[in-house]
């Protein structure tokens, strides 16, 4: 084609600079490459010191500044003069990844529309927390999804999905790192079937099934990470891998003098077995296992981190606290 489609990128964390990556490295590898990345937009750079004198710069804005690429960091997404700015980079088509909630003034302002790319096989799993949710609720599967922004959040129509297997062994920061690279070469096909003409966008609806429940993905908060050890050892299981390594789940341990204390948990395993011990009770040694009596079976403690202190095994933890006194607060 003779015009190439310009493109403006809009993201902020790591997950979002490898679909850029894959878009810049093709565009300029490739002479016959049917559209070019006209700018970026991302967060403002964060202060990380009292007293404001050192700057964070996020992901994409590093590798935007890398590959030399025109750079906007709006504090509003509804400020005039980032709105004249953005409008001067005449952008054809717009690709969200991992940013903001965009006003329509943004979203619909390119001629071709604006698309996200969302971490789960929509309609399942909408809102802000898709890879955690998919693991803590004992998912095989899961993928990622390109579709175009209307107004409800996560509801437009359909462009393209890659489906990814989760393994028992996933938590959040493995599975993050596969819809990433999944992610990666679904924008860079989508934005080729959009080159070419060749996209057919699918409601949503008509991806679910009669009687489908489907499975929301709300912001996770700290009383959401808590262990509830009333619950299967499977369900237990889960629901730390899909926490780690951030947010973390946690329980509360009393010690011998009443003191109570939160610890995280970032690694576990599960032990089948029947038994008739009281749900929460800690059993160990002191020494070399630690693990916790759960419906159908133990939780084994693997990973874990007291506050201020840094994450470590359960034998190393056990060497600086005494386990054999401690009673979980269910």
């Amino acid at each position: 084609m003779d015009k190439k489609l310009r493109i403006v990128y809009l993201g902020t964390p790591e997950f979002a600079v490898e679909p850029l990556r894959r878009l810049v490295e093709n565009w300029r590898s490739n002479a016959e490459c049917g559209y070019e990345v006209a700018g970026v937009v991302t967060m403002p750079d964060k202060m990380i010191n009292k007293r404001g004198t050192q700057l964070l710069m996020s992901p994409v804005k590093q590798y935007a500044v890398e590959q030399g690429l025109p750079l906007l960091q709006p504090v509003s997404l509804k400020d005039e003069a980032f709105l004249a700015d953005l409008s001067a980079w005449k952008a054809d088509l717009q690709i969200v990844v991992a940013f903001r909630m965009l006003p329509e003034s943004v979203w619909n302002m390119p001629r071709l529309g604006t698309f996200n790319l969302h971490a789960s096989l929509l309609p399942q799993y909408r809102g802000a927390a898709p890879i955690n949710w998919a693991i803590i609720n004992g998912d095989k599967e899961t993928g990622v999804t390109t579709f175009f922004l209307k107004h409800e959040i996560d509801t437009g129509d359909i462009i393209m999905q890659d489906r990814i297997p989760i393994t028992c062994d996933d938590n959040a920061a493995t599975l993050h790192d596969k819809l990433m690279y999944a992610g990666g070469s679904t924008v860079l096909k989508t934005v080729e079937a959009i080159v070419a003409g060749n996209t057919a966008a699918m409601p949503q609806e008509r991806l679910v099934s009669n009687g489908e429940e489907l499975r929301p993905a709300p912001k996770i908060f700290r009383e959401t990470c808590r262990i509830d050890w009333d619950r299967p050892s499977i369900d237990i299981y889960n629901h730390i891998r899909g926490m780690s390594p951030y947010p973390a789940a946690w329980t509360e341990l009393i010690d011998s003098d009443g003191n109570t204390v939160s610890v995280k948990i970032y690694e576990a395993s599960i032990e089948a077995a029947s038994h008739d011990i009281v749900s929460g009770t800690l059993l160990t040694d002191g020494k070399t296992y630690a693990k916790v009596a759960s419906a159908g079976g133990y939780i084994n403690l693997l990973s874990l981190q007291l506050p201020g202190k840094k994450r470590m095994s359960a034998v190393d933890f056990m060497r600086g606290y005494n386990l054999k006194e401690v009673k979980i607060v269910k």
